[in-house]
């Protein structure tokens, strides 16, 4: 771990550049970049420590990885952040995350400052909250962070994600000052009125990857995405399993609004992920027919499906990566919305489920 004396001296150096606005949050913010990067040295950081005619090198007896020399002294430190070219200390304040940006990275210096306000800096924005959603307040500070960032990008913004927060005035923004943006993630956002991203939709007509997941939609609201983004490659529909406040953890005869909506005004889907899904066979069906170009199926604990007879055997042949209602859930990037996690123990008595489910829809 880096001195702290270094992290001072560091900071101390920052001042005679330019202003430092917030002293103890500057230096803390300095501390976790320097960090961050010695610990995690990206290719082009690297690079940089070999061009950078200011920066001292030495080679780690363990390691092939060169890393700048850091003095415990508090006196001269052997490396200048300040001195990085500006490319490369871009590149290391993106990995710091917005927030980390606008609270503290970017009182640490002009330098900083400057970079910071390039829109290059905002084309891709991810955000998430942590807090509960009765928690109005800091999900208020994190929708006036998420307008700041978007302005700043003027209008190049391509790549946004947002996680538990939002309104319907903060998307409505969004789509009013980013017409370019190719990929849209909405994670959780209750915030949003059931008819605000049909609304929107006609403002994204460049959206080609779309995450809609455990948002509260209606059919309608896919239908309008479909007509208004006619590039639209990829889509994540996932939900908890749950329909007019019921668990339906134990599989049962689903609907199929949402699956016809897909098949009817999608057919340029390559990549289409429905986990927790209440689609039935039917609507699966409806799916492999309107989208013809499908290589990727995400179908895991759809549990009103089965895929043991001619229409499993037909996924398989279409599909080149297909993932069914039983398989693990371990790589899942949203994992911790799901409410169950089987384990193999349970998948016996699920397939009973599915079974009885299909005998069901059968007769």
């Amino acid at each position: 771990m880096l001195d702290r004396s270094v992290s001072w001296t560091v900071h101390r150096r920052a001042r005679t550049v330019g202003p430092v606005r917030q002293p103890s949050s500057s230096s803390v913010s300095l501390w976790k970049l320097t960090a961050w990067t010695v610990a995690f040295p990206s290719p082009c950081f690297t690079d940089a420590l070999h061009r950078n005619p200011h920066i001292d090198r030495r080679r780690d007896s363990g390691s092939s990885r060169r890393f700048p020399t850091m003095s415990s002294s508090a006196e001269e430190p052997s490396c200048n952040w300040l001195e990085l070219p500006r490319d490369i200390t871009a590149a290391i304040l993106q990995r710091i995350g917005v927030v980390e940006i606008l609270s503290n990275a970017q009182c640490v210096c002009t330098q900083w400052w400057s970079i910071c306000r390039e829109p290059s800096m905002w084309r891709t924005i991810y955000m998430g909250s942590e807090a509960y959603p009765w928690e109005r307040e800091h999900h208020r500070h994190l929708e006036s962070m998420c307008r700041q960032a978007v302005d700043r990008s003027c209008g190049g913004l391509v790549d946004i994600s947002i996680l538990y927060f939002g309104t319907d005035e903060l998307l409505t923004h969004i789509a009013a000052s980013c017409t370019q943006i190719k990929r849209l993630c909405l994670v959780s956002c209750i915030g949003f009125s059931k008819g605000t991203i049909s609304e929107i939709a006609s403002k994204l007509s460049m959206l080609e990857d779309l995450e809609l997941s455990y948002c509260s939609l209606l059919e309608e609201t896919l239908e309008a995405v479909g007509r208004h983004c006619p590039h639209l490659k990829s889509l994540k529909y996932n939900c908890h399993g749950y329909y007019n406040g019921y668990c339906f953890r134990i599989p049962y005869i689903g609907e199929d609004k949402g699956a016809h909506a897909i098949a009817k005004t999608m057919p340029e889907l390559r990549q289409l992920q429905l986990v927790g899904n209440i689609l039935t066979n039917v609507g699966l069906e409806a799916i492999l027919n309107g989208c013809p170009h499908l290589e990727f199926l995400d179908l895991r604990q759809c549990l009103s499906l089965n895929l043991d007879g001619k229409l499993g055997k037909r996924c398989a042949e279409r599909i080149k990566d297909l993932r069914r209602p039983l398989d693990s859930t371990h790589d899942y990037e949203q994992r911790a919305e799901l409410e169950d996690d089987y384990s193999s123990d349970e998948d016996t008595s699920l397939q009973t489920s599915m079974t009885m489910v299909s005998t069901m829809a059968v007769t």
